[in-house]
């Protein structure tokens, strides 16, 4: 992600994504949007990779804390605005813009809810939205990496033809919806160990 990053630097609008994306260059909107939401997202990522160390937790709460403000402002103030306002304009048409919008407003409104959570002292339920959050927000790995399995697999088998836009489509929604599943069953796995715990130590 930062080699990606690293390319748009400074203002550079004919390399990576922007090359399919020329016809909203001069939309002076989502143009801001795009260069907040490419520099702002590297820091997201490694705020968030941060915040499940349980060794940073333990010996360092103030880092934790510190880094957790950084994810959460980045997500609530910058960069899941820029993405909302990006999502309207995705390639892919109507489906391809549902998934993208979507995507940003669950990212916000997770995060939104750690922070909630975290003020009121309810920690386990602070770190399930945290795990939902981040899974969105590892979103940008994901999709990159669904669009690679996909238009590689034409290589596999040359009679599988996947036309541009239709992959498009598909990793719009893979790229996040399969994090979230992950995600569901880290928390729920983490509600069924609290569960039989406390049913444990009921029982005596």
């Amino acid at each position: 992600m930062a080699g990606i990053t690293i390319d748009y630097i400074p203002y550079n609008t004919d390399v990576g994504f922007l090359r399919i994306k020329q016809q909203y260059i001069e939309i002076d909107h989502w143009r801001i949007a795009f260069f907040i939401h490419v520099y702002a997202s590297i820091w997201v990522l490694l705020a968030g990779f941060t915040q499940f160390s349980g060794w940073v937790q333990r010996n360092n709460p103030k880092l934790h804390r510190a880094m957790g403000y950084i994810y959460v402002a980045d997500v609530l103030l910058v960069t899941g605005p820029a993405g909302l306002l990006m999502g309207f304009y995705a390639n892919g048409g109507l489906l391809s813009r549902i998934a993208f919008v979507l995507l940003a407003f669950l990212w916000i409104y997770f995060t939104a809810m750690a922070l909630i959570k975290a003020k009121q002292k309810d920690f386990k339920s602070h770190r399930h939205y945290m795990i939902r959050s981040y899974a969105l927000t590892l979103s940008a790995l994901t999709l990159r990496a669904w669009k690679y399995v996909i238009t590689n697999a034409y290589h596999i088998d040359p009679n599988w033809v996947f036309p541009p836009m239709d992959v498009y489509r598909v990793v719009a929604w893979l790229g996040w919806v399969v994090n979230l599943g992950v995600a569901e069953y880290i928390v729920y796995r983490s509600k069924l160990k609290s569960f039989y715990k406390r049913r444990s130590l009921e029982q005596g």
